[in-house]
């Protein structure tokens, strides 16, 4: 697999050239919906299930290594020099494990390039200045659910999720791979916690998981937040 150094700068991305000579950031808004059960992006964005994206123009992927635990194929790329610029972000979007085995990226890719061009644009207007980005809300959509206070508070055992955990590893590999289906290995607690209410609740649209969570009581739920979270 090819790898890319650190001398392996965009041209496009020098100088004062705007957001918009890659795409369109008002589109590109739109399509990065698709990354908000991962990522947040804007003031105030936290690593989640996938880390924050603000200033990821001139990155170093695997950048924060103290903050967030990455797949090692993106450990891997980073040790060997590939950096976040338009070329390979284009590339990573497009087909996330073409060119990197072993990415916990659960999105089988973007294809239509027009729709790459516009979320680009919409990602590039969050790394000119991060630390000038306006304080406002950050971009992802609102969670699915609000969940009472005494359901995310509620301490999950590891030991009951792994019991319960044989069910889910029918699909979801142990291992953090997937064959199209998604990873839930090192999800954030909270973050499992309310996809599975959603899928309880029937706003998650997968009639499978909406069967699963259904039969799974609000203590059980939590049990397999703890138990995926530190699952190497």
């Amino acid at each position: 697999m090819q790898t890319f150094g650190k001398a392996l700068v965009f041209v496009a991305l020098a100088g004062a050239a705007g957001a918009e000579d890659i795409g369109d950031a008002e589109r590109g808004a739109k399509v990065f919906h698709q990354c908000t059960s991962c990522h947040q992006i804007g003031y105030g964005a936290e690593h989640r299930v996938g880390p924050h994206l603000n200033g990821i123009f001139g990155r170093v992927a695997a950048a924060f290594t103290e903050e967030y635990k990455y797949s090692k194929g993106l450990r891997r790329e980073g040790e060997n020099g590939l950096v976040w610029d338009l070329r390979t972000l284009d590339a990573y979007i497009e087909n996330p494990k073409a060119l990197v085995s072993g990415t916990r990226m659960n999105i089988r890719g973007i294809k239509d390039a027009q729709a790459r061009a516009d979320l680009l644009a919409y990602m590039r207007s969050f790394s000119e200045s991060p630390a000038n980005i306006p304080e406002a809300e950050p971009t992802g959509v609102p969670r699915e659910v609000e969940l009472a206070p005494e359901i995310l508070a509620i301490v999950g055992d590891p030991e009951y999720g792994e019991y319960l955990a044989s069910e889910c590893s029918s699909c979801h590999q142990a291992s953090g791979g997937d064959d199209g289906i998604p990873a839930i290995t090192q999800w954030p607690e909270e973050d499992f916690v309310v996809a599975m209410h959603a899928y309880k609740r029937k706003i998650r649209p997968h009639p499978v998981m909406q069967m699963m969570a259904g039969r799974l009581s609000d203590e059980e739920i939590a049990a397999l937040a703890a138990y995926f979270k530190n699952l190497e």
